[in-house]
């Protein structure tokens, strides 16, 4: 039987000398990276749940490389395809002194830019973004960051909703939620229908991409309390939706973020990689797992490229979600083991360190009030009666960012402050904060109390969404929680709460965009320029352009 590509290439991390290429195929099979014309690696799948899997890691290439590849499933060639309007696909490595591009972005519903795709969220960033890229010259280091919401698993499109009645029937099992995904095989057709488009899927081949989960890869509101976690676990469905979507994740996001050094100590690679057949009992395992119990394996992971060293923070699976005020840090947006990992590498050394945290760590601050205030009433500063009203407010508008977990506000302070007096090796000129998750993008330059001005510059940079802009009315809301007024109520209201201070403090420079945006940020030595492209008129052949440039 010949095989043949169901998803990818994907062009994953990549070193000075190293790349990494993840497929999906149809049917178990070799798979062949040939590069200039030389066969320069070969991997067979893996199974998982019936699908078929492979992680091509190629060494020994030139340092600063763009070299064309192609894909063989044994001696078929299936990539690139026959009559690609885009250029061919390139393995990237990085050159350790060159200049470097972080692209970023996170919330994308995958509409194709049809008509009504674009009236309804706007035009798709990723796509326009492909169309850039396929008329630029890239020198340098340039790397895809995806933070948060790849796939809407809880809130899907007419063609998912269309496959969940064709291998579902009639019969929902245990009861699940008709227009979600819960196995599996959903997950996987849903990734497929998310990175498949023709644009996607050249970008994907062509740009070294790293990945980290937010709440709607696997549900809206994702571990936003400890109430919302007993009352999601007690609905007889989610522990095999749970299951699947970090299996799932593991699979088609996590894997190709790991070098090939950090893969082989993961605990579950060899498992699955040594199968024999399918592997979904050491998948499902893992999984299930991870969620009983979240410091049994890190999500976040480290990429240094050029002069920048990106961390990609775990803000979702690892969460502490207890209530007790009497012990620090029993509720933490990263856990006690994500807090250790973040605390060892926001260092001095790089010249600049970029924390991607998917949701933002500072938000107007009106919002970051008004979630520290909700914290401390659900813990009971105000007493016993007011914590059940507290926590409905928290679920009902989404009062779960940095702000919300105080505690974790005060450590991420203390490790930003020491990085920034050269406490932890010399002083980067820079520390960054890339997140998405609220549908709207902004810049916020934050002080230290105990960092002298004029040293490590501190930002907080937001683009968000890639294609799934706001409604009138809640640009409206947006809006007004930028507002004096709403500030001064917020500062009230933690007062009365007793919430202590923080070292950090911030305010919005110039005003919110509430349209799709991807973000890049420009490094070049100690020099550092964020942008923010956008698509003002949506389409098929709709080009980005910039929106916003800043220095940071």
């Amino acid at each position: 039987m010949t095989a043949s590509l169901r998803l990818g290439p994907l062009l994953r991390h990549a070193g000075p000398t190293t790349a990494t290429v993840w497929v999906e195929t149809d049917t178990p099979c070799t798979v062949r990276i040939r590069v200039d014309g030389a066969v320069t690696a070969a991997s067979e799948t893996f199974t998982v749940h019936g699908h078929h899997y492979a992680v091509c890691e190629i060494t020994g290439l030139p340092e600063g490389a763009a070299l064309p590849y192609e894909v063989f499933l044994g001696e078929d060639r299936v990539w690139p395809e026959p009559d690609s309007p885009f250029p061919p696909s390139v393995l990237r490595t990085t050159a350790p002194e060159g200049p470097t591009r972080l692209l970023y972005g996170s919330c994308r519903r995958p509409t194709g830019d049809t008509p009504e795709g674009v009236v309804r969220y706007g035009p798709d960033m990723l796509r326009a973004t492909a169309r850039r890229l396929a008329r630029e010259e890239v020198d340098g280091n340039l790397v895809l960051l995806l933070i948060g919401d790849q796939v809407y698993a809880d809130e899907l499109e007419e063609p998912m909703r269309s496959f969940l009645a064709s291998v579902r029937g009639p019969d929902v099992p245990d009861g699940a939620p008709g227009d979600e995904v819960v196995h599996y095989g959903e997950y996987a057709e849903l990734y497929r229908q998310a990175w498949t488009d023709p644009p996607v899927r050249w970008l994907l081949s062509t740009v070294p991409t790293l990945m980290i989960f937010d709440d709607h890869d696997i549900r809206d509101d994702w571990n936003t309390s400890e109430a919302w976690r007993g009352a999601m676990d007690g609905r007889p469905w989610w522990r095999r939706r749970i299951t699947s979507g970090l299996g799932a994740y593991w699979v088609y996001q996590h894997l190709g973020n790991l070098s090939a050094e950090a893969r082989s100590k993961d605990p579950l690679w060899a498992r699955v990689r040594d199968a024999r057949g399918d592997a979904a009992d050491a998948v499902d395992g893992f999984a299930l797992l991870a969620h009983d119990e979240p410091s049994s394996y890190r999500w976040s992971h480290r990429y240094d490229v050029g002069s920048v060293r990106v961390l990609m923070a775990d803000t979702r699976c690892s969460r502490a979600l207890g209530e007790d005020a009497v012990h620090e840090g029993s509720r933490s947006i990263l856990g006690a083991e994500g807090h250790e990992w973040l605390d060892e590498n926001l260092a001095g050394g790089p010249d600049h360190v970029v924390v991607a945290s998917t949701v933002p760590v500072v938000l107007p601050s009106a919002v970051h009030h008004l979630e520290a205030w909700n914290e401390a009433v659900c813990a009971g500063a105000w007493g016993e009666w007011p914590r059940p009203l507290g926590e409905r407010l928290r679920q009902a508008m989404d009062l779960e960012h940095w702000g919300a977990f105080q505690y974790s506000m005060r450590r991420l302070g203390d490790a930003v402050g020491a990085a920034a007096r050269g406490e932890r090796g010399p002083a980067p000129a820079t520390v960054l904060f890339l997140s998405g998750d609220v549908h709207f993008s902004y810049a916020a330059p934050v002080r230290h109390r105990y960092v002298a001005e004029g040293g490590t510059r501190v930002t907080q940079l937001v683009s968000s969404p890639l294609c799934n802009q706001l409604s009138a009315g809640t640009r409206r809301v947006v809006r007004l929680t930028a507002s004096r007024a709403v500030h001064v109520v917020g500062r009230v209201l933690t007062r009365l709460a007793r919430v202590p201070g923080i070292d950090l403090s911030w305010k919005l420079d110039g005003k919110t965009y509430a349209g799709n945006t991807i973000g890049e940020v420009v490094f070049e030595g100690r020099h550092a320029e964020a942008l923010w492209y956008h698509a003002s008129e949506g389409g098929i052949d709709a080009l980005p352009g910039v929106h916003r440039r800043m220095r940071v």
